[in-house]
């Protein structure tokens, strides 16, 4: 068993930085958080590397929609970080209406490195019934 201890705090430039790089679609400097050999599992997709996470999201969100990020809180347990927020995404296909599922989202801090995400867990939705 493991014990953490978690602190209800503001949500750290990096992470900020990222939800910022795929707001503005951008996918730059704001995924450096991700260590080399992070592993990215957000619904059913299983996304290796930091350039698999970069380019996979970028795919994604490529596909026909922007979106924006907003923090509603975020925990800081160390090696483990756990946010949620909001995410509005605006369709480019005006028939589609705009939606703003909750996320929710485990950052595991790398051993080696813990300034750098090595496992991402997520979850979106639901964006439909």
């Amino acid at each position: 068993m493991t014990t953490l201890n978690f602190t209800k705090t503001e949500a750290p430039e990096w992470l900020l930085a990222m939800w910022k790089e795929i707001d503005d679609k951008t996918f730059g400097k704001g995924f450096d958080c991700f260590a080399d050999d992070a592993v990215c599992n957000l619904g059913v997709a299983d996304w290796r590397g930091r350039e698999g996470i970069r380019e996979s999201l970028r795919e994604f969100i490529d596909k026909g929609m922007t979106t924006h990020h907003d923090v509603v809180e975020y925990w800081d347990g160390g090696s483990l970080k756990i946010f949620r927020g909001l995410v509005t995404m605006n369709f480019d296909d005006p028939a589609k209406e705009p939606v703003r599922p909750v996320m929710t989202h485990f950052f595991y801090m790398d051993k080696t490195d813990p300034a750098k995400v090595s496992r991402w867990v997520g979850s979106v939705g639901p964006t439909e019934f």
